[in-house]
């Protein structure tokens, strides 16, 4: 996040608006979405309220192209979907001159983390999509793949915890609006293991590093 600061040097502004596109480590080409919220304390330093939607791929994922041409997972079980709540401080480093130059903030974030398994569909014999039981499904037979979010509404959750440390590079000639890119590490914990992939090993602890492109705006 970023301390909102002024066009002048008398006039601060007192919160920001954050929305970005996610990229990490342990995702597919987008990881997620995430927004947040600045509020000015009176040291000067941000109050931070986030909140993440992200998509968590196994690192043994290894995708199957079928007979029919479709692609698909074998021995994947269930989707990863994440929700991470965020608390946190952000801390100008080096502010930038006004309408130009760079400004580099540190980021530290900790919160509440919600992981859903959700049952990971396979289309079966041309026939029906189901949920994918490598113990009752044969990789010969299976011809395609179920939608993303087609097991949604059938998770399990996982309840977590989540901390992160960041570096955030802010570009752009308006001081009201905000552009760049956010960088560093986080961690997600959960209470058990993830059950993603039937045959390799699953995790309860996921350390990823990320990228996050970001826009938004001060008042």
């Amino acid at each position: 996040m970023h301390k909102g600061y002024a066009q002048n040097e008398s006039n601060d502004f007192d919160y920001e608006n954050i929305w970005g596109v996610n990229k990490n480590t342990a995702s597919g080409l987008i990881g997620g979405v995430i927004f947040r919220k600045g509020i000015r304390n009176a040291s000067g330093s941000l109050t931070t309220y986030g909140l993440e939607l992200i998509n968590i791929k196994h690192p043994a994922e290894l995708k199957f192209i079928s007979g029919t041409g479709n692609s698909f997972i074998a021995g994947k079980v269930n989707h990863m979907f994440g929700i991470r709540g965020q608390y946190g401080r952000s801390y100008t480093l080096f502010k930038k001159a006004e309408h130009q130059g760079v400004q580099i903030d540190a980021n530290i974030a900790l919160g509440p983390s919600i992981a859903l398994e959700a049952p990971y569909y396979i289309e079966y014999r041309q026939a029906t999509r189901v949920p994918y039981d490598p113990s009752l499904h044969s990789v010969d037979d299976i011809t395609g793949r179920g939608f993303i979010f087609q097991g949604l509404f059938q998770s399990s959750m996982v309840i977590g915890g989540n901390v992160k440390a960041s570096l955030s590079f802010e570009f752009g000639s308006l001081n009201s609006s905000i552009s760049g890119f956010e960088a560093g590490f986080l961690v997600d914990a959960y209470v058990r293991k993830i059950n993603m992939m039937a045959a390799a090993e699953n995790y309860a602890v996921w350390p990823t590093a990320f990228i996050t492109l970001f826009y938004g705006s001060r008042k």
